[in-house]
């Protein structure tokens, strides 16, 4: 006996007339229940059984019918119709589907003259398995019972068809109410998606009125900048006349030809003197950080030697020394290439901290040093005192314009809050970055990061490749012409996106961008190019027929250096890419 049939046979039939039908019927549906099937498992199973019984009946074969239970790898009910004869398809033309659609398997086979059909059922696998005793019990039973008559077996099949067909209305109605309740949820789905139509739109509304307020209010902002803008540079042209003329007659009264003074009026002309140059330097401040915040305040490019700068520091800083605890360190620069730069802006800067360091230090030392980053891309000059410190919550603060840190020293010095927001902006402009850190009680470092950039006899490098945008083809020509001096290639765009298609396809050295454009705007393809890590790196020169005033692509982080159309030569041009080869986005060095 095989693993497959170890519990082997529980009955055997003989099916030859139609009474024959309904006992292999009954015996089926007796044994799937008395092994645990279900009564609807029962009922298909039965059923199949009586669909093959009619067939064979009809057809006048005489089969051995075997119930098997089967306790493999698939348990179950098997019955086996055979007969001697021709195979299955032959002996029931008609074939056994009805049969096979309500098993889990039909298996048919023909060997030595002899045919077999086998419906399988499954047995449910949440039930236990089936005993070696308990298959023997249920021999014995089917045994000892006898089988129903064909007219009561007539009548069970009659009452299972009643409770069919009753267990059919009830899913039928069933499924109506489940209909009609699928009906109410999607009339309640549409009812919602309505209203969140009619949110999402009014919302869209919302925000498209938003937007436009934002976009008035920040042309208010844009105006109210520029009069301040306007308002800072008329008043300081202003304030520099009468201030000059009192610094003028102060020093006339204390020079030596003029008629002499007592030791008071001498130290009254003195404070005058001094109170005017502080007032000096401030108007030089307000008029500086107003051509800043313009964009009109560009770096003059010219090969700069630290160690005289740091000389001409040291020399003119001494004098500002106050106290003898104090002392003024510079250190001479050793190893640092020619610096291409603005020697005046960078001269602010450095004065600016030092100045910083010597207010606010009553004993100690004020040290700068210069010296190359790691990479060789930039030189850093870095700052550091041992003064009052600032706090941590106003290391930010102090960036801000007019804003003063509240000290023990803060009355005993002079001050207007504009050093370092004015030092950072330069150093902005000169394409570098200024970094700040404090230890209240302790002292403060600053860190001046300017970019290398090595021009030989402030000769240009060569440049591979040069791309020329403009919608404007006769412009084109006439810029290219200029660039050509100054690269190997000339490549040329007619609108903002064939320009990024270029850039896309070979990085160009430099970029000439037209400001304005139809479509795609240069103002756009900058913000694109300054927005990518892999292109924010590319120089650009902007090229505009529009006049530059109030135009600050440098401290707003764009990163480009100005042209004028009007002004186009071959030395505005070297001027222009020289610039645009320092003034890069501080986003690249950070």
């Amino acid at each position: 006996m095989s693993a497959a049939r170890r519990h082997g046979d529980v009955l055997r039939l003989t099916s030859t007339t139609e009474r024959d039908v309904f006992t292999v019927r009954q015996r089926g549906r007796e044994i799937a229940e008395a092994i645990g099937f279900e009564r609807q498992d029962q009922l298909r199973f039965a059923t199949a059984l009586s669909d093959v019984g009619r067939e064979l009946f009809r057809h006048g074969v005489t089969a051995a019918v075997t119930f098997t239970v089967d306790d493999g790898a698939a348990p179950g009910l098997s019955a086996e119709f055979s007969w001697h004869g021709d195979p299955p398809e032959r002996v029931i033309p008609g074939g056994w589907s009805p049969a096979a659609r309500l098993v889990d398997a039909v298996d048919t086979a023909h060997s030595n003259g002899r045919g077999s059909l086998t419906l399988r059922k499954q047995r449910p696998v949440s039930l236990p398995p089936l005993s070696e005793a308990d298959i023997e019990r249920l021999r014995d039973t089917l045994t000892e019972s006898r089988a129903a008559d064909p007219l009561d077996e007539l009548r069970t099949q009659n009452q299972e068809l009643l409770d069919t067909l009753e267990n059919v209305e009830v899913q039928r109605k069933e499924l109506v109410r489940l209909n009609d309740e699928l009906e109410d949820t999607n009339r309640g789905v549409m009812a919602l998606y309505k209203e969140l139509s009619e949110e999402l739109d009014e919302t869209n509304r919302g925000v498209v009125a938003l937007y436009a307020e934002l976009n008035e209010k920040s042309t208010q902002l844009r105006a109210a900048s520029e009069a301040k803008t306007r308002f800072w540079s008329t008043i300081s042209h202003e304030l520099r006349s009468p201030i000059n003329s009192v610094l003028g007659l102060a020093r006339l009264l204390s020079s030596a030809g003029s008629d002499p003074l007592t030791d008071e009026q001498r130290r009254q002309v003195r404070l005058i003197e001094d109170s005017g140059s502080t007032l000096l330097a401030l108007v030089n401040e307000l008029l500086d950080t107003a051509k800043a915040e313009s964009g009109r305040l560009a770096p003059q490019l010219a090969p700069v030697d630290l160690t005289e700068v740091l000389r001409h520091l040291r020399g003119t800083l001494r004098s500002t020394i106050r106290s003898p605890e104090v002392e003024l360190v510079v250190d001479e620069p050793s190893s640092l290439p020619l610096l291409w730069t603005d020697e005046t802006m960078l001269v602010r800067i450095l004065r600016n901290l030092l100045s910083n360091g010597v207010k606010f230090t009553e004993k100690g030392t004020v040290h700068l040093r210069a010296e190359l980053s790691a990479d060789g891309t930039r030189v850093l000059f870095t700052v550091t005192d041992t003064g009052i410190g600032i706090p941590e919550d106003q290391l930010e603060r102090v960036f801000e314009e007019f804003h003063q840190v509240r000290g023990p020293l803060q009355g005993r010095v002079t001050g207007t809050g504009l050093g370092l927001p004015y030092a950072r902006r330069l150093a902005e402009i000169l394409g570098g970055d200024l970094e700040l850190t404090s230890v209240l009680g302790s002292g403060t470092a600053v860190v001046l990061r300017v970019p290398v950039h090595d021009s030989q006899d402030g000769e240009l490098p060569r440049l591979d490749s040069v791309l020329v945008v403009d919608d404007d083809e006769g412009f084109q020509e006439r810029l290219g012409g200029l660039v050509e001096q100054f690269t190997d290639e000339v490549r040329y765009a007619n609108d903002g996106r064939a320009a990024l298609d270029a850039v896309a396809r070979r990085r160009p050295a430099l970029v000439c961008l037209d400001l304005y454009m139809p479509g795609m705007n240069g103002r756009e393809v900058l913000g694109v190019l300054r927005g990518k890590a892999e292109l924010r790196s590319i120089p650009v020169v902007v090229v505009t027929s529009a006049g530059v005033e109030g135009m600050d692509l440098t401290s707003a982080g764009l990163g480009a250096a100005l042209l004028p159309k009007s002004q186009l030569s071959v030395d505005t041009v070297r001027l222009a890419i020289t610039e645009a080869l320092m003034v890069l986005p501080r986003a690249v060095w950070e």
